[in-house]
């Protein structure tokens, strides 16, 4: 060791380890490329030795680094003391990556993130969105959620919840096909789900299990063009129930035969989980999968929404807020 390190570099340090990228985190700090390169120089100079090693996606921590994060965080800690009180408190604060599944990202994560804010406004969270394996933390992420149980060795994997997947098709789908009866009528129409051949996570190739043979129709990446690819009459969709269950227009085909039960795990490194800002959003995380149970396994409403009610005084009033009640299919003012 060459000297003493300086805390201002341990708090650039830790910047650089939460990105993964000296510009995202200069851009984070204020400061310009140039000066966190030449911080992170003094402080390994100070320690004697690396503390970033990079890697295909970006820099991450050697060990010496890791030690050295872990001190960074405690200057942030004592820092946000400071300026918000007590650690744990509302003086939390930091920002925090994750990555996680499409519908996982819009229906429990962006609403749980939203209530761990109120208590802790300085907590800002990056979301991306994704469906694949675990990566063991790509350079960048301090938290992953994923389907299915994740092989790793150098992340904590947690297991948050169920969710469920069913067949469906639209009211107007059925009514012009007719509702099969059986798996084999099933296999006689067109599968909206996912492209087979950019299908990263075994645990969603459910339906070439399933239903082996059946045709694909519309194939996407992305759950939500599932969806309404579905409504839209496209053909059987294997959809999320939770996600299927918001649009009345789509029909449960063969509920007792096809219930497919999948598992969201969350992936964080321990380093990560001794940030109090990773540990606050990942302990939301887990909080809110385990109140959204019900909702994710297609048996009950979204425990993050109050039911719609109607408009009372001053707003019932307002042109931009009339009709924002739900009505159901075939419903509303006629048309001209």
């Amino acid at each position: 060791m060459d000297g003493k390190p300086q805390a201002d570099d341990l708090l650039i340090l830790r910047a650089v380890a939460q990105t993964g990228r000296f510009a995202t985190a200069a851009e984070e700090l204020g400061l310009n490329h140039t000066t966190v390169s030449r911080r992170i120089a003094a402080l390994e100079k100070a320690l004697g030795d690396h503390v970033l090693a990079r890697t295909p996606g970006g820099w991450e921590l050697t060990e010496l680094g890791t030690r050295a994060a872990e001190a960074a965080e405690a200057v942030a800690a004592a820092v946000a003391g400071l300026a918000g009180g007590p650690s744990g408190g509302p003086g939390i604060s930091g920002v925090v990556r994750l990555s996680a599944t499409d519908g996982m990202s819009a229906y429990v994560v962006a609403p749980a993130i939203a209530r761990l804010r109120r208590r802790h406004p300085g907590i800002r969270v990056e979301i991306v969105v994704a469906t694949r394996r675990a990566s063991q933390i790509r350079s960048g992420l301090d938290i992953e959620i994923v389907v299915g149980q994740p092989q790793v060795h150098r992340a904590r994997a947690i297991r948050l919840g169920d969710y469920r997947l069913g067949l469906f098709a639209s009211a107007d789908w059925l009514a012009e096909h007719g509702m099969p009866s059986s798996l084999g009528e099933v296999l006689e129409h067109p599968l909206v789900y996912f492209i087979d051949s950019m299908l990263q996570v075994d645990d969603l190739d459910a339906p070439r299990r399933i239903l082996p043979g059946m045709a694909d129709s519309i194939s996407s990446t992305n759950v939500f063009v599932h969806v309404e690819a579905t409504r839209a009459g496209g053909g059987i969709g294997l959809l999320p129930c939770f996600m299927a269950g918001q649009h009345q227009e789509l029909v449960r085909i063969l509920p007792g035969e096809v219930a497919e039960r999948l598992t969201y795990w969350m992936v964080v490194r321990p380093d990560s989980l001794r940030q109090p800002a990773v540990a606050a959003v990942a302990e939301a995380l887990r909080r809110a999968t385990s109140e959204a149970e019900g909702f994710l396994l297609g048996e009950g409403p979204s425990p993050f929404y109050p039911k719609p009610s109607r408009l009372t005084g001053a707003d019932a009033q307002h042109p931009g807020l009339q009709g924002t009640e739900p009505q159901p299919p075939g419903t509303g003012p006629p048309k001209p």
